[in-house]
């Protein structure tokens, strides 16, 4: 009993409306969106035939209940029987239930199995999860070595209703998962700061990612396109802005898409060894913060103190520049303020150390190089 009702409750709480967009949005309104895995395909045949299992039920017991209540009503001169025990009846309402929960969990069981056979994958990816962004590690396949991290880029004039919200509201990323089609993907999901979940509604996927433990699990995409999930944990102020975006394409595509982020790879790499001018810094910075600081710190710098301290004006901006460096390298514990060192590349973080160094009435002046973020790193 306890198993199949996991799956129904697991299978149910998939169908929950999450405003998830485009025509998966139409077709999964009052059920699962349209599965495009083999695993997402079993749980939704599961939850087609638990429903059924559960509506037989219902219109037999409360059929037969109303059909006695109005068959033997009292004004028909109906005499109630009078007995205490049936040795037929009793054993009747033993097995009857318990054929019924052992075929449904049977196939439910079969499921539970199949989602958990991580074995053999053609590409493994770790996906960390970070307050509130996805970090992913390409560890085995064509694509090992790519690393990048993937951040919701809704427009913040849409979220804050000044623009007309787009088709993937709350649900586009500036760097998406991307795999080919019809190969075994295996995930393993940690975090770095709080609990996560990785949830991908379409191919039947949720993963809780828990600090400090590595967990797994699977798909293997039918269908070439755009699939959407989000973070299923309340992980904290902006749970609401975590989205996961996956891409399937052809093999020749995912082959392209390799070669492209590794170039880009290389072309990081070279950054963090040449020296930047002051405005170019200032530039990149302000694209780096807003991507990765803005929605704690705000746009303005003024961030929303006591939880989200005021860059503007702070003393740690405006003080040694050492200091600054290691906040953002290592973060502060029991704080809401994450490491980036494990996050952005060393010309990013000196770019954005500049940019809060010279932005808002902070005028310092000074230009923070990559080399100055590597010799923090101890590099």
């Amino acid at each position: 009993m306890g198993l199949a009702a996991r799956i129904a409750g697991s299978t149910l709480f998939l169908a929950l409306p999450y405003a998830l967009a485009g025509g998966a949005l139409a077709q999964s309104r009052y059920n699962l969106q349209p599965p495009v895995t083999e695993v997402a395909g079993q749980i939704y045949d599961l939850h087609t035939l638990m429903l059924i299992i559960c509506l037989v039920i219902f219109v037999g017991v409360f059929g037969v209940m109303f059909w006695a209540v109005f068959r033997h009503r009292k004004s028909r001169g109906a005499v109630a029987a009078n007995f205490h025990e049936n040795t037929s009846v009793e054993i009747a309402w033993t097995v009857v239930p318990v054929l019924i929960l052992l075929g449904m969990a049977w196939p439910a069981t079969k499921t539970v199995i199949a989602m958990k056979d991580t074995s053999d994958p053609d590409i493994t990816i770790k996906a960390t999860g970070y307050q509130w962004k996805w970090g992913y590690d390409y560890l085995q396949g064509e694509g090992e070595g790519i690393r990048f991290v993937s951040n919701m880029s809704t427009p913040r004039e849409q979220i804050e209703g000044a623009a007309p919200k787009g088709e993937a509201y709350l649900l586009e990323v500036d760097n998406p998962m991307v795999v080919p089609v019809g190969k075994k993907v295996r995930i393993l999901t940690t975090a770095a700061d709080v609990i996560h979940s990785w949830w991908l509604p379409a191919f039947g996927v949720k993963q809780d990612a828990i600090p400090g433990f590595i967990r797994d699990t699977w798909f293997r995409a039918d269908q070439e396109g755009v699939y959407r999930g989000n973070c299923a944990e309340l992980c904290g102020r902006d749970h609401g802005f975590m989205p996961i975006e996956v891409h399937v394409v052809s093999a020749e595509a995912y082959s392209a898409w390799v070669s492209e982020r590794q170039a880009a790879s290389a072309a990081g790499a070279a950054d963090d060894t040449r020296e930047f001018a002051l405005a170019e810094l200032v530039e990149r910075g302000a694209k780096v913060y807003a991507t990765h600081c803005a929605a704690c710190h705000q746009a303005n710098g003024q961030g929303l103190p006591p939880a989200f301290p005021a860059l503007d004006g702070s003393p740690v901006v405006k003080g040694d520049t050492a200091a600054q460096i290691a906040v953002v390298l290592e973060g502060r514990p029991g704080t809401a303020m994450a490491a980036f060192g494990n996050l952005l590349s060393d010309a990013d973080i000196a770019a954005a150390i500049t940019y809060t160094r010279n932005s808002w009435s902070n005028s310092s002046g000074e230009a923070v190089q990559p080399t100055d973020i590597a010799a923090a790193r101890g590099g």
